[in-house]
């Protein structure tokens, strides 16, 4: 049975947290040997934000997908939410074999570049009274 009239039927998380297109996060620049300093750690699919809206069927179902890339997805942390930059095909592989978690390498740019916080505006500063004159005698 479905949801009754008006209601909104609840629904458990997909494979990935979002699905979007392009990346919401400035450039970092890394290259292919940069990611590879970076160690791979397990990560969930569902705490994952996809930057890509398709993915070529071909290099899903290919069995060498792997052989002219890393062999782990790279992911990039900003702003505490994780955006899957490379390796979608890997990552909806896992999930068509029935696995929820992925080694993942993440770079942190939350780490690399903090947020700022915005500095006080002149109106959070007290008043002051004029300066006088020296007087001279």
């Amino acid at each position: 049975m479905g949801a009754p009239w008006g209601r909104r039927a609840e629904v458990d998380p997909l494979i990935f947290k979002a699905v979007r297109d392009g990346r919401p996060y400035p450039d970092h620049g890394l290259s292919t040997r940069d990611w590879a300093m970076i160690p791979p750690r397990q990560i969930r699919l569902d705490t994952l934000t996809t930057t890509k809206r398709e993915l070529a069927l071909d290099a899903l179902l290919a069995d060498d997908s792997t052989f002219y890339g890393d062999l782990f997805p790279h992911a990039v942390q900003w702003h505490g939410e994780l955006y899957l930059e490379d390796g979608l095909h890997r990552a909806l592989r896992a999930a068509l074999q029935q696995r929820n978690v992925i080694h993942v390498r993440v770079l942190d740019l939350d780490a690399l570049m903090p947020v700022e916080t915005p500095s006080p505006s002149t109106a959070a500063i007290p008043a002051q009274p004029p300066v006088p004159h020296p007087r001279r005698d």
